[in-house]
Order: C-alpha cells, then structure tokens, then sequence
C-alpha cells in the first residue's frame, strides 16, 4: 500500500469516527419534562401562560441544539396535559406523566385546588414537581418531592391586611371567597386572622362566602353592604373577581375592592373593564415599568404572543430557569429514571439565591421560596402598576 493509499484510508478513518461521534450526539435520548396547565376550564388563561412561557424557554434550548448537562447535549422534550382547572383531572395527568410519559420533572398544576391533589401524586411516585402559581402552604407541606416559585398564603395574608391598614386606615373589614376551593378559602383565613391581630376580634364585620361556579354575588354583597365595612377583600380568581365588582357597584358600593395574585390574570382587564381600574392586589412581579432581565421577557413575550404576561408567565418562565439549573447541576444524566428524578429533587433543594425575573430565590426546607410580594394599582389605562414591594 503506497503513501497516498495510507492517507485515504486514515482520512475515511477519521470521517467514520467523527461520524459516529456526532450520530452518538445526534441520537441521546430527549430529557422529557411535563406540564400539567389548565388549558379549559375555568382559568384557561392562566394555562395558557404557563404553555406560552414554557415553549418560549424550550425555544432557547433548541436554537442552543440542546440542553447540555456534563458537558452532553440532549434534546429536549414538552408534554403539555390539559386538566381541565379540575382536581381529578390534575392528579391523572400526573399520573399520566410519571408513568406513561416518564417524564423527569413536572411543571405544575397552577391553582392549588389542582396543584395540592396532584402534588400527593408527584410525591408518591418521587417524581419532582415545581408549581409555578400556588401558594397554599399544603402544596409541598410534609412533600420532599415538591416545590413552587410563588410565595405562599400565610405570608400574603398579613401583606394585604398591614398594606389596607397602612394605606387607608380601615379598622372593618369584609371578606368574599369560595368555600370550596384550597386557594381562596385559606388565603381568606390568613388574611382574617393577620386583621384580627390588627384590629382585634370582630374587626371582620362579613365573611361571606360562596361556592365554586355561582355567578350571582347579590345576597352576600348586600350582606356586605349593611355590615358597616370599609372594603372588601376578596381571594378570588380573575373570571369571578370581574362579576364581584361588577355586581358591588351595581349594587351601590364605592369603597375599595382589594384582592390578592390570583387577580394578576392577562385575561381580568378584559372582563372586568372600569370596575376594577384604581383597584389594588398583592402579586409577584409589576409589569408596568419593569427593567432589566424582566423586561426583555416581557417584551419577547408581548412580541411573540401579543399581550403582556401576566404573573403566571413570569413564574412559569422562573421555574424553567431553575428547572434547566437542577438539571445541569446533577452534571450527568444517567438513562435511569429513578436516580435522574432523585438528582434533581437534590438539586432544586440546594438552590439559593437564584435571581429570577419575579424575584430572588432561595429554597427553604419544604420545597417554599423566601421572597418578597409586590402590591399594584390597576392604572386608568388597566395596566398593573407596581406600588410597593414587601419582603419577609
């Protein structure tokens, strides 16, 4: 064999080699991440931001061709569950996911009323789940396997109950909430008990309360009206704050209205119009008059989808950031589920100080962010003004 047959055969060599080496790159087995939204039902829009934020992160990863974890890129793939905004539906999806789908981490549910069954789920088959929006403390209470980015209820509570005691000087109090619902039915009672601590008992002169669907609010805010309160706070999601104050001011009531994040819907401005301009509520981050980091999100979002996120979006975009971080941070994916999903539970657990576009971040001990809430203004224009911030 002369020279210049031994330099082809090195140089097909090489070729095969390199060939291999990126089909071996080309052929890693997808890290399969879960989404479990509500895409119908009551709060479509709220799944709808999670799903919107979700695949804009996924963007980045594939024009990045790939997640790179040790050093490995691996393709990465979104399985998106509908549940309906029902518990039932929630806890299957999970179900789904960590079964069927065998997915290696699970973003969701939002509301808690779905995000507490499904969390059972997530834990007894130690598959991490990270919720982007509840703040009922029994999501990951006693739940090493789950965690969220929101803060929770009883720190919110006595945020709305100190910030109307500050700002107005009320001493009554009204309170309207579903009874049949984790969400609102706890924040109503943090938020009771923070005003009674101020005020004394019998400072929350009504505690009416309805159930899941009803959309006639008439008999308990008559109740409201007669019992000599100064506002009135209600816990509720967008679709039904949009009838409460409606119906108040059908009914005669000029007082304020104040409410807590699960206001922050892109979808309330839309149904709830003048009733709730000059209104305000606790939430995560204010999108009118962001900088920095946070800005570029919403401008990216706005440009791609064409409206401004809400909280929901900005939380979910967060929780895809520390998600993509545990991820690396394990350095290796191992092929085997199990020890995969105990990596990185063990990574979102040791995460501190992470610097998110709706605040920074560590993890305590229960899978619970310490971090500060903002209170808005809904501006004449229904824009979501930030007013203050309060931290733990």
């Amino acid at each position: 064999m002369n020279n210049r047959s031994l330099v082809l055969v090195f140089s097909l060599v090489l070729v095969g080699v390199f060939l291999v080496s990126a089909c071996a790159q080309s052929a890693q087995e997808p890290i399969v991440i879960g989404v479990n939204a509500p895409l119908t039902g009551d709060i479509p829009k709220v799944g709808e931001g999670s799903k919107f934020s979700a695949e804009m992160w996924l963007e980045d990863i594939e024009a990045a061709g790939g997640l790179e974890v040790g050093g490995v890129k691996y393709p990465v793939e979104l399985v998106i569950e509908d549940n309906e905004s029902k518990a039932e539906s929630a806890t299957k999806a999970n179900t789904k996911l960590i079964t069927q789908d065998e997915v290696l981490v699970i973003v969701g549910p939002q509301s808690s009323k779905q995000a507490v069954p499904a969390g059972g789920v997530a834990n007894d088959n130690e598959t991490p789940m990270v919720s982007p929006w509840s703040t009922n403390p029994n999501t990951t209470l006693d739940r090493p396997w789950v965690f969220r980015t929101p803060f929770l209820d009883p720190f919110q509570g006595p945020v709305i109950a100190n910030f109307v005691n500050d700002e107005f000087g009320f001493t009554k109090a009204a309170v309207l909430y579903d009874v049949a619902s984790d969400y609102p039915k706890g924040l109503a009672e943090f938020f009771k008990g923070a005003w009674e601590d101020i005020h004394g008992p019998g400072s929350v002169v009504a505690y009416e309360s309805f159930t899941t669907k009803d959309t006639d609010f008439s008999a308990q805010l008559t109740k409201i009206r007669e019992s000599g309160a100064e506002f009135i706070f209600t816990p509720q999601y967008y679709n039904e704050v949009a009838l409460i104050a409606q119906q108040a001011h059908e009914l005669g009531w000029d007082a304020p209205i104040v409410g807590s994040d699960s206001w922050g819907s892109a979808e309330l401005m839309n149904l709830c119009g003048e009733d709730c301009v000059g209104q305000f509520f606790s939430t995560h981050y204010a999108a009118a008059g962001a900088t920095g980091a946070t800005k570029e999100f919403i401008d990216r979002y706005n440009d791609k989808y064409g409206y401004v996120p809400d909280d929901v979006g900005a939380l979910t975009w967060d929780t895809m950031l520390i998600i993509q971080k545990a991820i690396q941070d394990c350095g290796e994916i191992t092929g085997d589920i199990a020890i995969d999903r105990a990596c990185v539970r063990e990574a979102l657990a040791a995460i501190k100080d992470f610097d998110g576009i709706t605040g920074t971040m560590t993890f305590t001990e229960e899978g619970d962010p310490i971090k500060c809430a903002v209170i808005v203004k809904i501006s004449d224009s229904g824009e979501f003004e930030f007013y203050q911030q309060v931290c733990p």
